[in-house]
């Protein structure tokens, strides 16, 4: 294996434009060597402008390349299992967008595939590579807000007038759950380390969109009686904070899922009556996130978040998607 991990993109995403592929470059244990594209044309026009080596006119092409180590997919949600799977028997490791599948059952087979393969499956949640999560995390165990009370975050955008956008194809894996609902209900879990026990989300679905859920609210009650009360959008304006209660205080992160200025990586705590700032550093979460799962592959050591953890999101999104259909409280 090269110095670097060598890393193919599938599609021309623009997650993967825009976000993960410079990142990528701005790495020391990666570097991106192949593009594909069902469109060869978009495929080369792309490996130009973000300067990649080698173009692919298929997907099937770029698994083929023996010199690939790691494959990111930023494809449609529907396609994530097929090209994982095939990326697993085509002895690659996989960076998969979130959600990283439909359902849990999806996220299982994915990551039984990626076990027997003897590859590494992660899903592309950039945000927890962040430090302030540390920061936070540690804040938290050290009774600076003294005891957890409830989490409430929000991640709402609007883009609902791009109508053929594939966020708004039903059958796709679109709606604001899938999309942005996911990054509360991980974030949750991540600070509070335990799973919900039930959830209950309301939604609105338009019939503009194709029924997907455009907005969402909902409460995802954990062990303790401890909640997080979120809600998620395509149909609002720009907005992503979390806020954790405590007894004694609270902590706030007004831009908790993206970070691309430093001052948007601010973190705040209120305790004693006194709201402070806490120092953080200014990283490129993107690369981190590049950064574990190579360090994760050449020292042979497990994945901090690793697919196990991605089919439990799935598993909450799975009770949320059917609470807001079938109006009723969940039990997982």
């Amino acid at each position: 294996m090269s110095k670097k991990l060598k890393w193919g993109i599938v599609g021309c995403a623009g997650i993967a434009k825009r976000a993960v592929i410079p990142g990528l470059h701005l790495s020391e244990l990666n570097e991106v060597a192949a593009i594909a594209s069902r469109d060869g044309d978009k495929a080369k026009q792309t490996a130009e402008q973000l300067q990649i080596s080698t173009a692919y006119d298929s997907y099937e092409a770029l698994l083929a390349d023996s010199s690939i180590d790691v494959i990111y997919i930023p494809l449609p949600n529907h396609l994530h299992k097929e090209w994982a799977i095939k990326a697993a028997a085509a002895g690659k490791h996989i960076l998969c967008e979130k959600p990283l599948a439909l359902t849990a059952h999806e996220a299982a087979e994915m990551a039984e595939a990626a076990d027997q393969a003897g590859v590494l499956l992660s899903e592309a949640f950039m945000y927890r590579y962040h430090p302030r999560y540390e920061t936070i995390k540690d804040l938290i165990a050290n009774g600076a807000i003294g005891e957890v009370r409830g989490i409430r975050s929000a991640f709402t955008f609007n883009n609902a007038g791009d109508t053929a956008n594939v966020r708004y194809r039903k059958a796709w894996g679109g709606g604001s759950l899938y999309d942005v609902g996911c990054y509360p209900i991980n974030a949750a879990r991540l600070l509070l380390g335990k799973e919900p026990e039930a959830v209950t989300v309301n939604a609105q679905f338009s019939p503009e969109h194709d029924d997907v859920d455009m907005m969402a609210s909902g409460l995802i009650e954990f062990e303790g009686n401890v909640s997080l009360t979120f809600d998620c959008g395509m149909w609002s304006a720009f907005r992503n904070p979390l806020e954790v209660l405590g007894s004694d205080g609270i902590i706030e992160v007004p831009s908790a899922f993206v970070t691309p200025t430093p001052e948007s990586g601010t973190i705040f705590v209120t305790s004693g009556g006194e709201r402070k700032e806490v120092e953080v550093p200014y990283v490129n979460a993107y690369t981190e996130q590049a950064d574990h799962i190579a360090r994760a592959i050449t020292e042979g050591k497990a994945l901090t978040f690793g697919a196990a953890d991605a089919i439990r999101n799935m598993k909450v999104i799975d009770a949320c998607l059917l609470s807001a259909r079938e109006h009723q409280r969940v039990i997982l």
